[in-house]
């Protein structure tokens, strides 16, 4: 019964697999990428690699910073550490790296060390960020992944991901905290269309993801390789496993995985090690506060974001931070099917009592799909020039009656009747024109 049960879910997976993988770049596109957007490491042989850096981890720090939640909540840090990152040899990180309390192998080698000099350097900025903007979600993660029993580490893979922007858009259209591809989303549970995008709210992308890391582990049995098929799809997971007689060790199949996911379980080990030890490498975390407490309301009417701003004088950036999965500030409601807004606590009622005002706000403008049109029923005044209308026997314009029709059918057999006895009549007069021209050559 469990071998059955792992490969319904097995064939499930491999049809994501080909969704799933649409999240890294094949290496026919390598030529686009950036050589900060690499790292370089030398082997024990002295053999230099090229490893492409998680995409999330090279969005501008700036435009970070300028999210709503970030602009509202975050402050640069005012501990006192110097800006430079102290010397350790490796023997610490090894040690540091096993101290840690995880499920999950976190084993150290060049590449994995790589990737932790990249941040603790480069990216000292971007890691401080991260650091404040996980108090907003990590709460989020954390509930979503003990939901389904998923190792608590797994919090930090938005971090390489997404940068914590639920907004964030891959070049490939990954979307959300998770980086869902389309597909894969919708298969998941999360709703896509026009108006409405869930691959952006924090809490159903998360119990989505969640949900997808249990099946993925239901396959491979190892976390790491859970990861790795959750970037490049189990279908490139499978392949490499073959080309490698069978291993099932995410760095036995290293070499034969694509080149996004090279990198991919490396940056992840290196993101748990400096979300932990950030201190330890005079990292000062960006102050944050907490947003104040939200509740939801369902909206079974359509109703336009600005409504709700103007109306109760809630900033219009807060709304889109608070419901970031309305892609054009429109609820869908219906009485059919309600939408959640969220809002904050001490707005909630505020917005119940003041609904109809809410609703018939500049509506005609905000809202402009209409539920119901007449259609203009007048005679046509414009003509086709190869057609020619006349008015029918019910008012209608419409081309020649029946009558008309059969007398124009009649009239044109009869035209092609004539025509064709003209040519066989032409045709006998130009052959007995040539039987005379042959009796006079011979004559």
């Amino acid at each position: 019964m469990m071998n059955k049960k792992i490969m319904l879910i097995l064939a499930f997976l491999f049809g994501l697999s080909c969704t799933l993988q649409a999240q890294i770049v094949s290496d026919e596109e390598d030529d686009d990428i950036d050589e900060e957007d690499e790292l370089v490491v030398i082997d024990q042989s002295g053999n230099e690699e090229v490893i492409e850096f998680p995409e999330a981890m090279t969005y501008d720090l700036d435009s970070l910073l300028n999210e709503y939640m970030s602009k509202t909540y975050l402050t640069s840090g005012d501990c006192n550490m110097k800006n430079e990152n102290p010397y350790y040899p490796t023997e610490v990180f090894i040690e540091r790296l096993s101290r840690m309390p995880t499920v999950m192998e976190m084993a150290h080698n060049n590449v994995v060390q790589n990737f932790i000099d990249r941040y603790c350097t480069r990216l000292r900025g971007t890691i401080s960020y991260m650091l404040g903007a996980s108090n907003f979600y990590m709460p989020i993660f954390e509930e979503a992944l003990e939901a389904y029993q998923i190792p608590l580490e797994l919090k930090y893979l938005p971090v390489i991901e997404s940068a914590l922007n639920p907004r964030a858009v891959s070049r490939v259209g990954a979307t959300g905290l998770w980086q869902f591809m389309l597909a894969t989303g919708k298969q998941y549970g999360l709703q896509v269309n026009s108006l409405v995008d869930e691959r952006r709210d924090p809490i159903k992308a998360s119990y989505a993801a969640a949900h997808l890391l249990s099946d993925l582990y239901k396959v491979f049995g190892d976390w790491n390789l859970v990861i790795a098929a959750y970037n490049c799809g189990p279908g490139n997971v499978n392949k490499a496993i073959q080309r490698s007689n069978g291993e099932k060790d995410y760095w036995r199949i290293y070499p034969h995985l694509p080149r996004e996911t090279r990198g991919y379980v490396p940056a992840f080990i290196a993101a748990n090690y400096m979300m932990t030890y950030y201190s330890l490498h005079n990292i000062c975390p960006m102050g944050s506060r907490l947003p104040a407490q939200t509740d939801t309301v369902m909206v079974s009417q359509r109703i336009h974001l600005e409504q709700i701003s103007k109306v109760l004088g809630i900033d219009i950036e807060e709304l889109r931070t608070l419901n970031p999965m309305y892609r054009r500030d429109i609820i869908p409601g219906s009485t059919t099917e309600p939408y959640a807004l969220r809002l904050q606590q001490t707005d909630v009622n505020r917005f119940i009592e003041q609904l109809d005002a809410i609703a018939n706000y500049r509506a005609s403008e905000l809202l402009t799909n209409r539920a119901q049109v007449e259609v203009n029923d007048e005679i046509p005044t414009y003509y086709h020039k190869s057609k020619r209308y006349k008015k029918g026997r019910k008012g209608r314009a419409g081309r020649y009656s029946k009558a008309s029709r059969r007398a124009g059918k009649k009239a044109s057999a009869k035209k092609g009747r004539a025509t064709k006895s003209k040519s066989k009549a032409s045709r006998g007069k130009s052959s007995s024109k040539s039987r005379k021209s042959s009796k006079k050559r011979r004559r």
